[in-house]
């Protein structure tokens, strides 16, 4: 037989390797040795929930959009506009409104088309007079709108756009226009080994326009996820080793008055930073938490419109109100149809991208752009060894609903943490991993336990379902103990049960009403017993056998089967009337109990084999029951109940020598609780001990004195049976060797 601990150790040990198994898999996904397409797309998802969750809500007042809108299109033309509007723009920006910066979320890469230039060809083509020409030429000059705008943008902090390209195709120029200066050269960064987002190309802005404007970003979008949406922006791109800023930093830079800037790493000596974690890229005293690739995720205030748009038309009208500009940052973009750089976006599949750029632009400047560390690593793989825990020791010891109480609690705390730590500390920690974890590890012990350990259970059932309780055999099963059908020898108690005058009953009723009287009375003795962890060992007739102590062993036994015969005969009582009410007569019962060594197993024929019990204290068990009608009481129990059970008082009844046994014994009526007994019955009961001691010391005249006392308050059959022997005893005195000692010769 497989002993319990090693059965319960070799459970334990398979759970721990379904959530280890479970863990491993897991992990390889979290460490990125081997990434699941499905779960990166569920965190994706889980991303943008958190992000809406979370978003203020609530517009920005210091960024306003400069909107190239279909209003704006209507009165000055399709863009791309004369530069001379533009150089009026921005003058009216700056001059009128007060502007602190613009930002151009727009391109200017070639030069403007003019018909000046063609007349001046035409006139050269003909030999035109050369004074004519210089004078054309001069007027030229001094309409030309490229030349206008670039000077618009002196002593402006005016941010210009620029795109990078991630490739360049045959045949295409690697380069057109000019690049500003880098925001940190190639040998400030030689040595450090991150994975920069780098570029093949560019196409900037014209030299005269970049000569003139204070600073210059690029636009584009490199890091788009694999769903297509723009949750992460970088902050820097790599061109020939040199890092050049996003339109987002470059605005910021400007906004708060161009401060130092660097790169943070997680540790090691900044001469030597290969390997070395990229933490932060420092804006004078402010740390932007950011990824390996300088990226950060773009912290989005709401949904579309969370600045204030402004129409470019209204703005040269200047019949836009100074507050809504004076002192703010701008950004000049587009909304109208066919010029929409349009982006999908955790708030929006359509989000207009120059709304991306001040949303990043805010971020930088509040500070509240979240991090990925990378110890989010451990903080996944410690969320999941405390799951694994829980799923494996716990989850097995529970039932149906409690363990889908249990797992849907786990995924709610893992929620919420997730949710605290996004909210209060600011950290992108994955979440689908743990969720996903959980719900396997989930799936998989529920499965285990259905089709494996619930085996187990069924033929637990099949074994003891008929007679012992439900709680039992699940305490069976939760313990990981085999149980033992063979023979062995236990300390248990043993009860019998027996109705009174059954033959006069039976005699009176048919077999179908005897039949249904006998089912409705033993199902709550039934229930009685199993309630109080008791095993029913047989029905015989009008007879029921049970015992505490196996299969599981009890510690309580003695105590459990005394609780189980005073529910027996609350029972009895409480069908009463209702036997009443059907002509039936009223039962009453006698219950023997005995606590001792018992011999308990499967015991039979090779035809056929019981789960019971016997023994010495098995035999008195039934001979105690025997005696309850000839003292009158309810329940008898031997000495070694009645010492175990020290919380109920007993009241000694006798000396007696049974049937079948040499060596007598003190039997004993369990009065009740302790704690429950009136005063009045306290006093009948040491009364009655007086009575019974002067009685074994022949003080026959003490002795019945007192038991007359005793009839006075309650006419017992065991008083009156004292005192018809204290008579006998007058008359026929026992011999001098006598020792109390009552022999009962019957069963």
């Amino acid at each position: 037989m497989t002993s319990p601990s090693r059965t319960r150790a070799l459970r334990i040990a398979t759970r721990l390797a379904i959530s280890g198994i479970a863990f491993v898999v897991l992990s390889m996904h979290v460490s990125g040795a081997w990434r699941f397409e499905l779960l990166d797309r569920i965190e994706n998802y889980l991303y943008d929930v958190r992000v809406r969750m979370t978003m203020p809500g609530t517009p920005d007042e210091r960024i306003v959009i400069i909107d190239i809108d279909e209003a704006s299109q209507v009165a000055l033309g399709q863009w791309p506009w004369p530069r001379q509007t533009l150089a009026a723009l921005i003058d009216t920006l700056f001059d009128d409104y007060g502007v602190t910066v613009l930002g151009m979320d727009v391109l200017f890469a070639e030069e403007e088309q003019s018909r000046v230039a063609e007349l001046i060809a035409a006139l050269e083509a003909r030999d035109t007079n050369p004074a004519i020409l210089d004078e054309v030429r001069s007027v030229a000059q001094s309409q030309d709108g490229d030349i206008a705008f670039s000077e618009s943008l002196i002593a402006r902090d005016v941010v210009l756009g620029f795109v990078f390209k991630d490739s360049v195709a045959p045949g295409e120029p690697r380069s057109t226009g000019r690049l500003p200066p880098p925001l940190i050269r190639a040998e400030d960064v030689r040595g450090v080994s991150a994975p920069f987002v780098a570029a093949e190309g560019y196409t900037g802005s014209l030299d005269a326009l970049q000569d003139n404007a204070i600073a210059a970003g690029f636009f584009d979008a490199p890091l788009i996820d694999s769903d297509g949406v723009f949750r992460r922006a970088p902050l820097l791109q790599s061109y020939e080793g040199d890092l050049y800023p996003s339109l987002a930093l470059a605005v910021a830079l400007v906004a708060l008055g161009n401060p130092s800037v660097g790169l943070q790493f997680a540790a090691g000596d900044d001469e030597d930073r290969r390997g070395i974690d990229l933490e932060y890229f420092t804006l004078g005293d402010l740390q932007i938490p950011v990824d390996e690739q300088v990226a950060v995720f773009i912290p989005y205030r709401g949904r579309q419109e969370s600045f204030r748009f402004v129409s470019a038309i209204d703005v040269l009208n200047g019949s836009v109100p100074n507050s809504a500009l004076e002192g703010r940052i701008a950004l000049l973009g587009a909304s109208a149809a066919g010029l929409l750089d349009l982006r999908a976006t955790p708030v929006g599949q359509r989000y207009i991208g120059v709304e991306a750029h001040a949303n990043l632009i805010a971020g930088l400047l509040d500070e509240n752009i979240r991090r990925q560390p990378a110890y989010s690593v451990g903080v996944e793989i410690v969320f999941m060894l405390s799951i694994a825990a829980i799923t494996a020791l716990i989850l097995p010891r529970l039932g149906a609903l409690a363990a889908l109480s249990l797992i849907a609690a786990v995924l709610v705390s893992a929620m919420l943490s997730n949710l605290w730590l996004w909210s209060s500390q600011m950290l992108v920690i994955p979440l689908a991993p743990v969720l996903a974890y959980t719900l396997l590890v989930a799936l998989l012990h529920i499965t285990y336990g259905f089709f494996v350990e619930s085996r187990n259970k069924r033929h637990l059932s099949n074994i003891f379902g008929q007679y012992i309780p439900r709680s039992l055999v699940e305490e069976i099963d939760a313990s990981g103990a085999e149980v033992s059908l063979e023979g062995e020898t236990r300390k248990m108690t043993v009860l019998f049960s027996d109705v009174r005058s059954f033959t006069t009953i039976s005699e009176g009723l048919d077999a179908r009403e005897l039949t249904r009287m006998m089912n409705e009375f033993l199902t709550p003795f039934t229930r009685a017993i199993q309630k109080h962890r008791g095993t029913i060992d047989k029905y015989m007739g009008d007879c029921v056998m049970a015992f505490w102590g196996a299969p599981l062993p009890d510690p309580d036994h003695a105590r459990n089967a005394l609780l189980a015969a005073f529910d027996m005969l609350s029972a009895v009582r409480s069908l009463d009337e209702e036997f009443r009410a059907k002509g039936w007569p009223e039962i009453r019962v006698g219950v023997g109990i005995s606590s001792g060594d018992m011999n308990v197993g499967n015991m039979g024929s090779e035809f056929r084999v019981a789960y019971t019990v016997m023994g010495d204290s098995v035999n008195l068990g039934s001979r105690l029951e025997g005696l309850t009608k000839q003292y009158g009481v309810d329940i008898i129990v031997n000495a070694t109940t009645a010492d175990t059970v020290e919380e109920f008082v007993f009241r000694e009844l006798d000396l007696v020598r049974v049937k079948g046994k040499t060596e007598p014994v003190s039997i004993f009526e369990p009065v009740g609780p302790r704690d429950a007994l009136t005063d009045t019955v306290i006093d009948e009961v040491n009364e009655y001990a007086r009575a019974l001691a002067a009685y074994r010391r022949q003080d026959w005249d003490d002795a019945a004195e007192r038991l007359n006392g005793l009839t006075k308050m309650n006419d017992a059959v065991l008083y009156n049976m004292y005192l018809e022997r204290i008579n006998r005893f007058r008359h026929e005195p026992p011999p001098p060797e006598w020792d109390g000692v009552f022999d009962h010769l019957t069963k």
